[in-house]
Formats: C-alpha cells, structure tokens, sequence
C-alpha cells in the first residue's frame, strides 16, 4: 500500500474538490474590483494578484505535506507551542466569523439580490436576507448530513460552468475596452495586485485545507511521505490552474464593464452587471440561484469547521454551543455591509499574511537548520514587529485616523532604510536576514552544546 500510486483522474478529482474549497465569495468580488480599477494595467495588476491568490496558496498546500504535520497548530507549534494557538486561532477566526463568514452572505446579496429590491432601504434588506441566510446555515451546521456536500459537487461546477460562459462570451465580444487605471494601479500596478491577493484569504484557508487534501490521499492507499507530498502537489496544481483561469476571466469582466456601468464600490455588482449584459434577467435569475445555494454551503462548511477547531481547543464549550455562537457573531458583521467587512479585513491581513508567507518559507527550508526553534522563533518575532506596524498602518488609514506620532515616525523611518516597505512589502528583507542569523545562531549553539557534550564525556 506504501507505493500505491494515484492515477491522472484522481490528482483531477482531488483538485477539483480543492478548487472548491477554495472557490467562495471572495474569489468573485476581488478580482472582478481589480479590473476595473487596473484597466490599462490589467497584465501586471492580474499577474500580481495570481502570486498571492493562486501561488501562496499552492504553496501552503505542499507546505503542510511537505511538513508532514497533522494540522495547523501542529506546524505552527514549531515556533512556540502558545504562538501555535494564537497564530492558529487567528485564522481560524479570520477565514472564519470575522470575516470570511459574513462575505459569504454579503457577496450574493449585492451581486443578486440588492438589485431586485427596488425602493427597499439596502440596509434593511440585508438584514432579512443575512437573516434568512444564517438561519439555515445554522440548521445546516447543526445538522451535519451529506446534503451539503452533495449540493456543493453541484453547485460548484454549475457556478463555474456559468462564470466560464461569460468569459467565453467577454472574449469574443468585449462589453468596451479598457478604461485608464485608478489610484495606486496607475504607479505600482503589479504591487498594488500582489497586496490585493491577500483578500481572497486562500493562502491562509490552503494551511487548513491542505488536511483534507492529504486526508484525501491517504485514502487512495498512498502511505510514504514523498508519496503524499508528490500527490498533493499534483493535486494543487490542478486547483492552481482552475483558479488562476477563472480569475483572470472575472478581472478580464471587470476591466471592460467600466466605460457601460461605470464603477462600482466593490466588486460585488461587477457580476450581476455583465450577466445581465450577456445573459439577460434569466442569466442574473441562474446566477442568483447558484451564488445563494453555493455561498450557503461555503458558510457551513466554515462555521463547522470553526466549531471543531474550537471545540478541541475549549472542550468545555459543546461543538452546537460554538456553532450558535459563530452563526450570530457572523449575522451581525454581515450587517455592517460588504464594503466595510472588506475595509476592516485588510488590517488584519496584512498582520496575517507576512507571517503565514514566513512561516511557509521556514517550513520549506527547515531541514537545512534541523528544525531549530531558535530559527523559527527569532524569524517570527522579526516578522511579527513588521506585521504588527503594517497592521496599525493600515487600521488607521482605513478608519481615516492619522498614525499616532510614533508610529509616523517608526513608518518615516522604515521607508528611509528599506527597500519595498513603502510597497508593503518592508518586511520581507528583514525576514531573510533574520532567518540567515539566526541560522547562524542556531549552528553555534548546537556546536558549542556539542563541544561541552564531548568534553564532559572526556573527563
């Protein structure tokens, strides 16, 4: 059972399964925002929003098989085991009810729904359509069936085959051309789509996700470590490709939607606007359907999974205790409306995604230094320091607060003595000299640990 190899059609089907996984709410709305805003940058701006939203998250899927951990908290342990928890339970939360969760009724409320409301205060709606949306989320999370899965085998094809007709017919009848980029795009576009990767979160979803994949090859009979880490990169790679072409075709959609509907606050309404355009009131019916039933199944299998995490790690609070907890918490963000879900996540993403991207480079190289905590945990805690300025940073630029006087200060310095930190990208050389020293670090200790070793024996 050892050798037992995978054929072509299953790394396909398990690519497939984790394409799914990946593909919710955020996968439409981001890349759909940064065509519009990108237009005649639309190459770099894309190509830097694939780094990040297909790249990082193919590598976090071999970086736990490569790893060989069971989980999340297991890999993240290798730091400290309370960095394990905390690191853990943050994305968990962030993929979760803080953010990921609410997304998942926001994004088809105003790509379907908001539309067909006519005079009805926006904000009101939302309510009832959020209410009604996590009322059977929570049915459905407390009563785990295979209905769940059973509709989302369906609905994910079936959303994916809708998105690709309109692609298809984009390309071959674009709705106009591109229209001049916007804001950061116009100077820094390839930057500025690296950074916008982050929101689709799927680099941070792919180090929980990987379990199921790995779990998925084992059941195919394969055993050996190389053999689990051959099939799992097999396996990403095809949910690579799929997503990386669907993006593309939803940034594509929304780089030629300007000049006719003009832009949008988010990303949300770019869909509706060209299934309307192409398909009609019966097209916007169909993906109305399919985005409600897709994003609800998105949503449970979130709150549950979130509940199960939660429930090994508190087991005084019941698995349902948790599941009615995380369903309300993530009604009452949702109401806060997409717009500011999205401009309060970004804050707390670029506090997450450092770290998770240093994490995945120690994680690769770790045999190179034996898997020293004095490595892992100095390079952290660097990376942390930057994480933590970077997080501030953009919390106050985004709640329209001016930086407090030493944080200015710290931001004025950084910019003058590094390169890439006014891209968002400062702590990123930090990261490399501090593996580099502390790798340094950890061969001394261990040979002086192993000189004093020898000489105690010798006497």
């Amino acid at each position: 059972m050892a050798n037992q190899k995978a054929s072509v059609s299953q790394y396909i089907a398990i690519g497939f399964m984790l394409f799914a996984l990946f593909f919710g709410a955020g996968n439409l709305i981001f890349p759909a925002q940064l065509g519009q805003q990108a237009g005649a940058e639309f190459w770099p701006a894309i190509i830097g929003f694939l780094v990040t939203g297909v790249g990082l998250p193919l590598l976090g899927v071999i970086a736990i098989g490569y790893s060989g951990s069971n989980n999340l908290q297991e890999l993240s342990s290798r730091v400290h085991p309370v960095y394990g928890i905390f690191f853990t339970s943050l994305l968990y939360l962030t993929i979760g009810p803080f953010f990921a969760i609410p997304r998942t009724a926001t994004v088809p409320y105003e790509t379907s729904i908001a539309p067909l409301l006519g005079g009805m205060n926006p904000q009101f709606g939302l309510f009832l359509f959020s209410l009604v949306f996590f009322v059977l989320t929570l049915w459905l999370a407390l009563n785990p069936n295979k209905i769940v899965d059973r509709i989302g085998k369906v609905l994910s094809p079936a959303l994916v085959f809708l998105l690709l007709v309109l692609i298809v017919l984009a390309l071959i009848n674009p709705i106009s051309s591109f229209s001049a980029p916007q804001g950061s795009y116009a100077t820094g576009a390839f930057t500025t789509g690296f950074l916008e990767g982050y929101n689709t979160m799927d680099a941070l979803a792919s180090l929980v996700f990987a379990i199921i994949v790995i779990q998925a090859v084992k059941s195919l009979g394969i055993k050996s470590e190389k053999g689990i880490l051959v099939a799992t990169s097999k396996s990403g790679i095809v949910a690579a490709i799929l997503l990386g072409v669907v993006y593309v075709g939803i940034a594509f959609m929304g780089g030629i939607s300007v000049n006719e509907f003009g832009y949008f606050e988010n990303g949300g309404p770019v869909l509706s606007s060209v299934t309307g355009y192409y398909l009609g009131a019966i097209g916007n019916a169909f993906l109305a359907i399919i985005m409600f039933l897709a994003c609800l199944t998105t949503s449970t299998g979130l709150i549950a999974s979130c509940a199960e995490y939660f429930n090994k790690l508190l087991p005084k609070f019941s698995y349902k205790t948790l599941v009615v907890f995380f369903t309300l918490i993530s009604f009452i963000i949702a109401n806060f409306g997409l717009t500011n879900i999205i401009t309060f996540s970004i804050p707390v993403l670029m506090f997450l995604y450092p770290l998770t991207i240093v994490l995945m480079l120690l994680t690769f190289i770790s045999p190179l230094f034996q898997h020293s905590r004095i490595v892992y945990a100095g390079t952290i805690a660097v990376t942390f320091f930057f994480a933590i300025i970077d997080g501030l940073t953009t919390l106050f630029s985004s709640i329209g607060v001016d930086n407090p006087v030493w944080l200015q200060s710290t931001i004025n310095f950084l910019t003058d003595v590094l390169p890439l930190y006014s891209e968002g990208l400062g702590w990123f050389i930090p990261a490399l000299v501090a593996i580099a020293i502390f790798w340094i670090t950890s061969k001394t200790f261990v040979s002086e640990k192993s000189s004093m070793t020898n000489e105690i024996v010798n006497k």
